[in-house]
């Protein structure tokens, strides 16, 4: 290979890491104001209660919510969610409203012991008044491998992230429209596991996200730096 060749190789490849950099300190800063921008929503009153119907016809923000809603079969457990420095997860169930729109219910989070043993779940039965934050459901980060595994319990699933579409073909509900948020119960009904309603659970800050997205750019300048520091160097001892 001659120095051109090896010349052009050497930038293509700076090139493309640089891109890669910028493209990840891009979608930090995405994550950033999308983060921000739900931090910066009033929380709606209990006054202003909507249906489910009503809230997926409204902009897709923070909501009250209070319904009456049919449980259906199957549990959703979000894995690796912190609570008072302990490992466990996030318990979600279907429910359906009387227009047949289908929303995940956050009925709270489990301690997981050292085993990763997965507790066993008795799902919510039948038709039940519930209330609650109508809100994102949690970010996912980078999606990595498949989204759920079977758990050993039937009709329940191990999830790394929430990942709608499939959530809804593992319950069986794909024929139904599925809500783009989730209802976070509200705390003090008497169902479900322990839980709140704080908005950024088990993620970084904005903050941390710009924090970053700059070490990104930094990093993607830096190989730009080292690629024209090696080219100069080439250029001298040609001469």
């Amino acid at each position: 290979m001659t120095r051109q060749h090896t010349s052009a190789f050497g930038w293509s490849l700076a090139l493309l890491v640089a891109t890669v950099f910028c493209g990840l300190g891009v979608w930090q800063l995405h994550r950033m104001h999308e983060k921000q921008a739900l931090l910066d929503q009033v929380p709606p009153g209990r006054e202003k209660a909507m249906t489910v119907q009503q809230a997926m016809q409204a902009p897709r923000v923070l909501h009250w919510v209070r319904d009456r809603l049919q449980f259906l079969p199957g549990s959703i457990l979000l894995d690796n969610q912190l609570r008072h420095g302990r490992a466990g997860v996030k318990v979600y169930q279907p429910a359906r409203a009387d227009g047949g729109q289908v929303v995940l219910v956050d009925l709270g989070w489990l301690p997981l012991p050292a085993d990763r043993q997965m507790p066993a779940i008795t799902p919510q039965p039948g038709v039940q008044t519930l209330e609650g934050l109508w809100a994102p459901p949690p970010s996912a980060g980078l999606a990595l491998g498949p989204a759920l595994a079977a758990a050993d319990q039937p009709r329940t699933w191990l999830a790394t992230r929430i990942e709608l579409p499939a959530i809804s073909r593992a319950l069986g509900v794909a024929d139904a429209p599925m809500a783009p948020q989730v209802l976070r119960l509200d705390p003090s009904l008497p169902l479900g596991y322990e839980r709140d309603l704080e908005l950024l659970p088990n993620t970084l800050p904005p903050s941390r996200h710009l924090g970053y997205a700059v070490q990104w750019f930094a990093m993607a300048l830096a190989v730009l730096v080292i690629a024209v520091v090696l080219q100069w160097r080439r250029g001298r001892a040609r001469r």
